[in-house]
């Protein structure tokens, strides 16, 4: 969608995959900060009655829906070239490992303070990688919202994102794991020390894998 702010004129484009449907949001412009309403709604039914399902809230209706207000979170904006990468860990004792090694390797990083803070990151940003240890802001693995949300993206958003997973249940770059739990890459606790040569080696095969698949896109105007 191609978004104009009244105030300035300014003029930038949003992917429709990652516009809420059906709802009013506002963000805020890039240019000069003005409020911007979006509404995306069609045409419904007011007479037909809610079910409980519908009423229901989570975390995906606050953010995917665009609950929230955008123009909270506005866009982080880093110099042309620049990689970025999110990093959803709270562990003190691994957490400066992590971004160091993010540092050394060039990475812009930004710290998630929750599961609800990463996603509303997201919304708006595709980062190049994002470091999930898969307790983050969950008890169970398998209810991690984060990991839920990046498994729900389209691929053609999906496939520029490189995900690494921080994991006590897996071995490190186990590649079955991965595969089965939609990541890029599992990293074992116990090796935390050696993160940023295992992120190196998996993010050079990522980019190895894709290099003629991308090539091909470019070719055909679809990239």
């Amino acid at each position: 969608m191609n978004i104009v702010c009244k105030q300035c004129q300014g003029k930038f484009k949003i992917p429709d995959e990652k516009l809420p449907k059906e709802q009013i949001f506002s963000l805020a412009c890039p240019n000069c900060k003005n409020k911007i309403s979006i509404d995306t709604r069609s045409k419904i039914d007011s007479s037909k009655p809610k079910t409980g399902t519908e009423t229901e809230k989570t975390i995906f209706d606050e953010v995917v829906s665009g609950a929230y207000d955008a123009s909270e979170k506005p866009f982080d904006f880093v110099e042309e070239g620049v990689e970025t990468a999110l990093l959803c860990e709270t562990n003190p004792a691994i957490l400066p490992k992590i971004k160091l090694a993010l540092k050394n390797m060039g990475y812009h990083t930004t710290k998630a303070q929750s599961a609800l803070d990463a996603l509303k990151q997201m919304r708006f940003h595709v980062f190049d990688v994002v470091v999930l240890n898969e307790k983050f802001d969950a008890h169970n693995p398998d209810e991690n919202n984060v990991l839920k949300y990046l498994k729900q993206l389209s691929m053609d958003v999906r496939r520029n994102i490189f995900v690494a997973l921080i994991t006590d249940r897996f071995r490190t770059m186990d590649n079955m794991a991965a595969f089965h739990e939609s990541v890029n890459i599992v990293v074992n606790l116990n090796n935390i020390e050696e993160i940023e040569k295992i992120l190196k080696s998996g993010i050079t095969d990522n980019t190895i894998f894709y290099q003629v698949f991308k090539e091909l896109l470019t070719k055909i105007g679809r990239l």
